[in-house]
């Protein structure tokens, strides 16, 4: 399966998003692009402690992005 079909698997639903400097996010998906851009709504920084820290509708450049989990 290639990794546009993943995306699009998920599509709309809730995903995880390690990005480069260790930071991780939380949202729904809500769109992507052949370079790996990604589109996140209802997007929450994942802290340390566990908390979150409510960052709206988040844009990702794909060569950023260190993997995305369901």
């Amino acid at each position: 399966m290639k990794p546009i079909e993943v995306f699009q698997k998920y599509l709309r639903q809730t995903v995880v998003v390690e990005v480069k400097g260790g930071k991780t996010f939380r949202g729904v998906l809500d769109g992507f692009d052949q370079h790996m851009n990604i589109v996140l709504n209802s997007t929450v920084e994942v802290l340390a402690d566990g908390k979150t820290a409510p960052c709206g509708t988040t844009l990702f450049r794909g060569d950023s992005v260190l993997y995305v989990s369901p």
